[in-house]
C-alpha cells in the first residue's frame, strides 16, 4: 500500500526564491579544489580565469631573457649557434627560445616540464615540448632511477630512449617526483576573487538596468475601488508601452495615485575594493611579480620599487638555474654527434628592469659629464 507523505501544516503560501541562485561563475572547478591533489585543468582554468596570474607568468617568460653558447673551440660554437637558432621545435617553430619558453611555461604552471630531444641516428632534427597528460613518472628499482612513461593505446609505457628525455621539476617535496606549481596556493584566493568579480556583475546588471515598481492605490471612492483591477492593468500596460519605445522619450500620465520607484535605487553597492586588492596582493607575493609590472597602481616609493626589482632579479636567477642542465643536455649531446669534445658555458644576457626614461635620464647625464671633462681639459692646457 503506498503510504502519503504527511502535509508540513507549517505550509505557507509564499515560496522563497534565492536572490543568486545559478548565478555561480563558469569556473567551479576552483571551488571544489583538493589541496591534497593538484590538477593540471585547475592550474590551466586558472590562468583563463584571473587574467593576472597569466600576465605574471607571461612577464616572468619574457624577462628569463636570452643566452648564448661559449665553447672552447670556435669553430663548434659557431655551428653550436647556428644549430640552436635554427632548430625545428614541435613542427611550427625555430629556435632553442621557443623551445624553452614552452618548457619554461610549462614548469611555471605545473611544477614539471618534460621534454624530448628527436634524432634521426646521426645528429638532432627537432625538439619537442611534450604534453603532461600523456606523461607519467615513476620510481625504477631504486629512489634514484626514474622511469618516464607515455601513454599509447590507454596504458602508459617507459620509453625507449629516456635519455633523450628533458625533465625538470619546480621545488618538488621530499619523496616526490613532480614537482610544485607557482600556482599552488592560489585556488582558494582566486576562487574568493571570482566570486566578488561575478557578484559585482550580478548587481550591476540588476541595479545599472534600472527596474521601477509602478504601484496604484485606489481612492475612498466606491467606484474607484470596483474598477482598481482594470485601471491597474491599464496603467501597467501605458507604462510598458512607454518604456518599450525606443529612439523617443515618451512621458506616462496616470490619473489618481500613482507612485513610481526605482527598484534598488534605496541601496548601496558594497565597496569591493579592499577584499579585492587584499586577494591580489595575495596572488602578486606568490608570484613574484612586482605590482607595478602587472599594471597595480599601488601606492610605493621609489626605493621600494628598486628592492622589488631586486628581488625579481633574483628569482629570475634561480629560475635560470633550473634550466640550465635541460640546456646543457641539449647542447652536449649535439657537440658528441658532431665529433666535438670541448667545454661550453652558457652565459645569460643581464637582467634589467630600468625604466626607458631613467636609461635615458643616466645617458644624458653621461654625455654631459664628458663634454665639461673636456672643456676643463682643454681650458687647462690652453693655460699651459
Amino acid at each position: 500500500m503506498a503510504l502519503r507523505k504527511k502535509k508540513n501544516e507549517s505550509t505557507c503560501d509564499t515560496v522563497a526564491v534565492p536572490q543568486t541562485g545559478g548565478n555561480s561563475h563558469p569556473f567551479m572547478s576552483l571551488s571544489s579544489y583538493n589541496p591534497t591533489s593538484p590538477d593540471m585543468e585547475l592550474y590551466r582554468s586558472l590562468r583563463e580565469a584571473i587574467p593576472v596570474i597569466d600576465a605574471a607568468l607571461y612577464k616572468l617568460i619574457r624577462l628569463l631573457g636570452n643566452f648564448e653558447i661559449i665553447c672552447s673551440d670556435k669553430e663548434a660554437e659557431k655551428e653550436l649557434r647556428d644549430f640552436l637558432q635554427s632548430v625545428n621545435v614541435g613542427g611550427t617553430r625555430q629556435g632553442i627560445n621557443a623551445f624553452i619558453s614552452s618548457y619554461f611555461e610549462q614548469l611555471l604552471t605545473y611544477g614539471t616540464a618534460v621534454g624530448e630531444i628527436c634524432t634521426d641516428g646521426r645528429s638532432i632534427t627537432h625538439l619537442f615540448n611534450a604534453d603532461l597528460r600523456t606523461i607519467s613518472l615513476s620510481y625504477g628499482d631504486n629512489p634514484l632511477d626514474v622511469i618516464v612513461s607515455s601513454e599509447s593505446s590507454g596504458t602508459f609505457t617507459p620509453v625507449k630512449y629516456p635519455s633523450l628525455v628533458l625533465l625538470s621539476v619546480h621545488n618538488p617535496e621530499p619523496g616526490k617526483l613532480y614537482g610544485n606549481s607557482i600556482l599552488k596556493g592560489l585556488p582558494f584566493v582566486s576562487d574568493i576573487l571570482l566570486k566578488i568579480y561575478n557578484t559585482i556583475g550580478i548587481n550591476w546588471e540588476r541595479v545599472g538596468n534600472v527596474r521601477f515598481a509602478v504601484t496604484y492605490k485606489p481612492q475612498n471612492d466606491a467606484v474607484d475601488k470596483a474598477y482598481a483591477k482594470e485601471r491597474a492593468l491599464q496603467v501597467a500596460s501605458e507604462w510598458s508601452r512607454a518604456m518599450e519605445s525606443s529612439g523617443s522619450v515618451k512621458d506616462f500620465v496616470a490619473v489618481g495615485d500613482v507612485s513610481i520607484k526605482a527598484i534598488g535605487a534605496d541601496n548601496q553597492i558594497l565597496d569591493s575594493a579592499v577584499p579585492v586588492r587584499q586577494m591580489l596582493e595575495q596572488i602578486v607575493a606568490k608570484l613574484g611579480i612586482p605590482p607595478f609590472l602587472l599594471g597595480l597602481n599601488w601606492s610605493t616609493t621609489e626605493r621600494m620599487s628598486y628592492q622589488q626589482a631586486d628581488v625579481l632579479t633574483s628569482e629570475i636567477d634561480a629560475y635560470r638555474r633550473e634550466l640550465n642542465p635541460t640546456i646543457a643536455k641539449i647542447c652536449s649531446l649535439w657537440l658528441r654527434m658532431n665529433g666535438y669534445d670541448c667545454d661550453f658555458q652558457i652565459e645569460w644576457n643581464s637582467i634589467t628592469l630600468q625604466d626607458i626614461t631613467e636609461l635615458s635620464q643616466s645617458r644624458l647625464h653621461d654625455a654631459q659629464t664628458k663634454k665639461i671633462l673636456s672643456e676643463i681639459g682643454g681650458e687647462e692646457n690652453d693655460n699651459q
